[in-house]
């Protein structure tokens, strides 16, 4: 009840902002599309409703354009420039074990990654590039392949741009961040078009060490319509940064007054990354029923990261500060055909497709070290290569109210590796293909409402380092699950969309790059309840919220002893919107976790926690202005934790397992002025 009570003052603290203005507006016309436009029974329903969300909470930063998806959650740990945690559905995905996240058709799971299996790292993408973002929750896509258990999100940046911008920002903690947007051809958009962007990134952050985070982005994109039916795209980008973080900090050296909230035990934790990508889209109109589409691309990819989770359990004379090194070539493709058939009472969409990715790894690693700098001892090094080839197909049948979408999927994986420590085996590899059945059915019991019923097998890919140790076992774990929902606009203003979903993992393991091993935990299931609202009663006022309950167990253990460790339970997302015909706007946006537990009898509890933000802008033709207030009520809270044994100096050599956290950001204030021509 207490939180709802905040809520509610937080939105009357909203309205009490713009009762002023708004009372004096008498037609209030937004741009953009309307929460009455969206045609339920439309294949592009929840885009279109992500569009909205887009337009009526635009994103700012990489973090933003992850939370647009309803039921995710996110956190940062190490410094702002590491991956993003991810948690969606009841999974504790790290970052990105179990959701596959693409932009453009670019994957972005990073396979067999130093820090960790599927490392999603989008800091390349400049959000005032993206278009919309589309996702879909569990399994049940035939183009979806490694790493869809949980879900998949892809980023769609825009093709064209109506004009060149520049903004400029500045905050708290000796924040600034400028981007731009250049229009290159300004006078043949229909034909012919082309744009580039950039950012630059700079904070010290709220941290005793100041963060000294820098990053650049830089974005190309050039398309062309060859003749009436053929396209080609190219787009170019590429991103580097540079960060101190403070880490983790365990809670006892914050009560018994060692150091602060925002104060490190190792102040030399940090990294740098960056990425360069390639992309080639070519789509051809065979004629009115048939298409082709296919895609290739390239990345070169690099990675250091200086963390320390344990202090002086393991080395109490010189730390346990660790190093962990990627160094990578991507390469891969994709195509796709499509062809429609007309039956007289009923018709039919058919795909079919394929691809492959190869990962040439370079250099692969992890070290104890001093200080960033000392080599003390190394516990992994080596290379290799891990290849994907894939094929899909799959149907959607329409008749009457019904569209059945049955897909199958098959996906062949060739592991091999050269172990620098270990050279008497020379290089190692296993082969492994998994198969993956898709049977999806939607029903238009009439315009405003759409049931469906999706089902489907799925699976992620293990880290080729632990194939090799395995000798091939718990190559592929899979997953199947299935959602029961209903998508209904019960008025013309309000959508709902209540889901009921079950997944089962065949096996939960995660692969610890942090200390070169596997923690297998074995089956897993989960069962849940998502419910999406979205209302616009008025053209300028806009709600949303998503809330996400998800019961996560290990299947085979004792009661009491069968939690997934950090999976949540409980989350919630929302806000209310105001946006003004004379350019005045306002979000005020709130995000919940519920507690959860840490470990696997439940005997340490990750905290939950409720923070608010607040978004004011105003808008012209030709300039605007904004301002983002995160944490608004500077509440205490901790954004990452986890249950890690740690020894401190002085402390016996066995160490105290209990919860180490990262605090949350506290109240921060940015302001930034946009200029378009």
């Amino acid at each position: 009840m207490g939180k709802i009570k905040y809520l509610a003052a937080c939105t009357g603290f909203l309205l009490l902002i713009f009762t002023q203005t708004i009372h004096a507006q008498v037609s209030l016309q937004p741009a953009g599309i309307l929460l009455k436009d969206v045609i339920i029974t439309s294949k592009t329903a929840e885009s279109q409703l992500m569009k909205i969300d887009l337009t009526r909470v635009p994103a700012n930063t990489a973090q933003d354009l992850l939370r647009k998806v309803p039921g995710l959650f996110i956190a940062q740990h190490a410094g702002g420039g590491k991956a993003e945690q991810i948690f969606l559905r009841g999974f504790d995905n790290d970052h990105g074990t179990d959701i596959a996240i693409s932009a453009d058709g670019i994957p972005v799971n990073m396979v067999s990654h130093a820090h960790g299996q599927g490392y999603s790292d989008l800091h390349f993408l400049i959000p005032e590039t993206i278009d919309n973002i589309t996702f879909g929750k569990g399994a049940y896509y035939a183009d979806k392949g490694d790493f869809n258990t949980s879900g998949y999100v892809d980023f769609h940046t825009y093709d064209q741009v109506s004009n060149s911008m520049i903004k400029l920002e500045g905050g708290n903690f000796n924040t600034l961040r400028t981007a731009g947007i250049f229009n290159l051809l300004p006078g043949d958009q229909h034909q012919r078009n082309a744009y580039i962007a950039g950012e630059y990134n700079f904070t010290n952050g709220p941290f005793q060490v100041k963060q000294n985070f820098n990053r650049f982005n830089l974005f190309g994109k050039f398309n062309q319509q060859i003749n009436e039916k053929s396209y080609i795209n190219i787009q170019a980008s590429t991103f580097s940064s540079s960060w101190n973080a403070s880490g983790q900090i365990p809670e006892r050296a914050v009560t018994e007054g060692i150091i602060g909230r925002f104060d490190s035990i190792d102040t030399t934790e940090g990294g740098n990354t960056s990425r360069t990508n390639l992309l080639l889209n070519y789509r051809y109109k065979i004629d009115d029923q048939q298409n082709w589409e296919s895609s290739f691309y390239y990345s070169r990819y690099k990675f250091n990261l200086y963390s320390d989770f344990t202090f002086y359990l393991v080395h109490p004379d010189k730390g346990d500060e660790i190093h962990q090194f990627d160094n990578r070539d991507v390469y891969g493709m994709n195509h796709k055909y499509s062809k429609r058939f007309e039956f007289g009472t009923s018709s039919l969409i058919w795909q079919a497709g394929g691809g492959f990715r190869t990962d040439v790894i370079h250099d692969l690693g992890l070290s104890y070290v001093t200080a960033r700098d000392t080599l003390n001892e190394r516990l992994a090094w080596g290379n290799g290569t891990e290849t994907n080839v894939n094929v899909f197909t799959s149907a959607e049948w329409m008749i009457g109210k019904w569209m059945i979408n049955p897909g199958l999927r098959a996906d062949w994986f060739n592991f091999n590796y050269f172990d620098k420590l270990d050279t008497r085996n020379g290089i190692q590899g296993y082969q492994k293909i998994r198969v993956s059945p898709k049977f999806n059915v939607f029903y238009n019991i009439d315009a405003n409402t759409q049931l469906y019923l999706k089902t489907g097998f799925g699976f992620h890919s293990n880290d080729m380092r632990d194939v090799i140790l395995q000798k091939g076992v718990n190559t592929l774990p899979w997953s199947a699950g299935t959602d029961l929902g209903i998508l209904l606009k019960p008025v013309k203003d309000l959508v709902i969309q209540p889901i009921l979903w079950y997944t089962y993992l065949s096996n939960e393991y995660v692969w610890n790059g942090d200390s070169y091993g596997t923690s297998a935990v074995g089956p897993t299931r989960r069962y849940g309840f998502d419910l999406a609202l979205r209302y616009q009663p008025l053209h300028w006022l806009y709600l949303d919220a998503d809330g996400n309950y998800a019961d996560p167990r290990l299947v085979g253990k004792p009661v009491g002893n069968n939690y997934v460790e950090l999976a949540p339970t409980f989350t919630s997302t929302g806000g209310i919107g105001v946006q003004l015909k004379n350019g005045l706007s306002a979000n005020l946006r709130y995000r919940y976790m519920h507690n959860r537990p840490a470990t696997q009898d439940n005997s340490i509890v990750a905290n939950g926690y409720f923070v608010n933000d607040l978004l004011l802008g105003y808008e012209k033709k030709s300039w605007a202005f904004n301002i983002q207030v995160q944490n608004l009520f500077d509440v205490n809270w901790n954004e990452a934790m986890f249950a890690e044994t740690t020894r401190l100096h002085g402390e016996p050599s066995a160490g105290v397992e209990q919860l180490t956290f990262t605090p949350g950001t506290p109240f921060y204030i940015k302001a930034g002025v946009t200029v378009k021509f």
